[in-house]
């Protein structure tokens, strides 16, 4: 058959439900396949927002996200997705075209080296040149991407490749010599990670995203209630363990709360989980947890010992390490400490000024109005709320950009996780600034009428950047008021088909939530908040946990 039907029915045997893209010209043939392939496709606005759709299909339901693009320009407007994916360890495979084989090399109409350009930002990338090959890279990618450490691979597809004829032989099983990923852990590290622990007084457990990818929660409640230990996060690690248990302290790092930063500051022992030690995370690195013992569960050993010493290193699955480690401890009630975390609790709460229309007050509401949605974010002021504000109860319910820091990301990523579950409520909780960056794809929830909702926390501002500006730079604002507060994007939403509004006071915020639970289109609520708040507590660049800035509140 033609190579092109062979990967249109490959998809179908690898359990594809759902490609997001763009066509062109060197992915045609591919496209045509697709017509009666019986794989689901929407067609994004923009291909950047297919690889985030994608990725926040693969965030939603833990299974591998699929994008597509033609070559050149389609390719190359993949990049960011790609690069996001990659920094949080999302498993995505993409699809580009790329002109024939005969042209490559000779600045041909559309052609870019995808796979040059991707190298350092994806697990593996492929150039597939021989058309015999396809179904083996095919099923390679796929193994690749979901397995190990998740990321994403490539897979460049020349013209004269998929229109060529081959045999489908898909395989049945992937062999790759090189790649083999430790899921058990070793015995005897686990055994001094128990000893550590039960030797250890102010145990504190920091939860990375790997928790989620290794569907390791009921595990790590386990263990936290079993030792006993509080448990703080990453921002990718949030929804690791519901956020009202009282174990958990919510996420670490700049803008963490000061209680579970204090809590990471005065442990004895840390025990990481799936997580990378980003400086988002541990402030200033060789003042991280400075009385510490710390114990490292990662499935990549690449990630040990990079940025923070480690005492007790354990190379393996979160999953299948965390079940045998149970069984290597016994309850030890440490009164002394849990009396030490409940004073920082209730001397230093997550806190804000009720004085005029605070996007904290929105992201609350939000929570308390609908606490069982799917929720992406933007990136900045916004996303830091939402991580703070709201409570997350279930693994996969929050879906933000961490590593990369992508504006842009939460509504493609709202949209991949609406297609995945279109029964859900999906809201990205986004800024005006980012916002833009991928406002074309209304268009794209009013054709498939996909029902996400989008709350724009307006304040008029690139806001981290404003709140930087402010609090380091002498409150010199260059370039960062974008003047969004003139803009109606009630009215932008309305051209594109979708419900839009507006909110002004506080007090219609309630209201205009509520009735929104009896509209099935997607919405666009522009919420003109406070232009001047702030997200805090705050860490400066280069300090110390501890170092927070904070402000009072009467």
């Amino acid at each position: 058959m033609r190579a092109a039907n062979a990967l249109a029915k490959a998809l179908v045997e690898e359990g594809v439900e759902v490609i997001f893209g763009l066509p062109g010209g060197a992915i045609l043939e591919v496209y045509d396949a697709l017509y009666d392939a019986g794989v689901a496709h929407i067609t994004v606005r923009h291909e950047q927002a297919a690889v985030h759709a994608a990725d926040g299909y693969a965030r939603a339901t833990g299974r591998v996200g699929v994008a597509m693009a033609t070559s050149g320009p389609g390719a190359t407007n993949t990049v960011t997705g790609i690069a996001t994916a990659y920094m949080d360890s999302s498993p995505i495979v993409v699809f580009t075209g790329q002109v024939s084989t005969n042209l490559i090399g000779n600045d041909a109409f559309q052609e870019a080296d995808i796979t040059g350009i991707t190298m350092p930002i994806t697990k593996h990338n492929y150039l597939v040149t021989d058309p015999k090959k396809l179904l083996s890279v095919v099923k390679e990618a796929f193994y690749i991407a979901s397995t190990g450490r998740p990321g994403p691979v490539l897979v460049d597809l020349p013209k004269n490749v998929t229109a060529a004829d081959i045999e489908y032989n898909y395989p049945k099983k992937v062999v790759l010599e090189g790649y083999k990923p430790s899921y058990e852990g070793h015995i005897k590290q686990i055994e001094k990670a128990a000893e550590l622990i039960m030797k250890s007084e102010r145990p504190i457990i920091l939860a990375g995203g790997g928790v989620k990818w290794s569907n390791a929660s009921e595990e790590l409640l386990k263990l936290a209630e079993l030792i006993p230990a509080f448990v703080v996060t990453t921002l990718l690690g949030k929804g690791a363990i519901p956020e009202a248990h009282p174990l958990c302290l919510g996420f670490i790092g700049m803008h963490g709360s000061k209680y579970a930063n204090y809590a990471v500051q005065e442990s004895d022992l840390v025990i990481a989980i799936g997580c990378r030690f980003s400086d988002r995370s541990t402030g200033k690195v060789s003042e991280f947890a400075p009385n510490a013992k710390i114990i490292h569960i990662d499935i990549d050993p690449a990630e040990i010992g990079k940025n923070v010493r480690v005492d007790v290193p354990i190379v393996g699955d979160a999953k299948r390490v965390l079940s045998k480690l149970i069984s290597y401890i016994k309850y030890k009630r440490r009164k002394e400490w849990e009396d030490k975390i409940n004073e920082l609790r209730r001397k230093y709460p997550l806190r804000y000024k009720k004085d005029g229309f605070k996007p904290q007050y929105v992201v609350e509401k939000v929570c308390e109005i609908y606490p069982d949605a799917i929720i992406t974010t933007e990136v900045g002021q916004n996303q830091m709320w939402a991580a703070q504000y709201f409570k997350v109860k279930y693994p996969r319910q929050f879906i933000t950009s961490g590593g990369l820091g992508t504006m842009g990301f939460g509504f493609p990523a709202a949209i991949g996780a609406q297609v995945a579950y279109p029964n859900k409520t999906v809201i990205d909780i986004a800024g005006d600034g980012s916002f833009f960056m991928n406002i074309q794809e209304i268009a794209t929830c009013v054709y498939y009428s996909l029902p996400v909702r989008v709350f724009i926390l307006n304040n008029g501002f690139l806001g981290m950047v404003r709140q930087w500006q402010q609090l380091f730079y002498r409150e010199r604002y260059s370039a960062t008021c974008i003047g969004c507060r003139e803009h109606s994007f009630e009215k932008i939403a309305q051209g594109f088909g979708a419900v839009g509004m507006t909110v002004e006071k506080p007090s219609e915020v309630e209201d205009v939530l509520r009735e929104l639970k009896d509209i099935d289109d997607p919405v666009i609520v522009d919420f003109k908040v406070d232009q001047h708040a702030n997200v805090l507590p705050m860490v400066p660049p280069g300090k110390a946990l501890h170092e927070v800035i904070d402000e009072e509140v009467e």
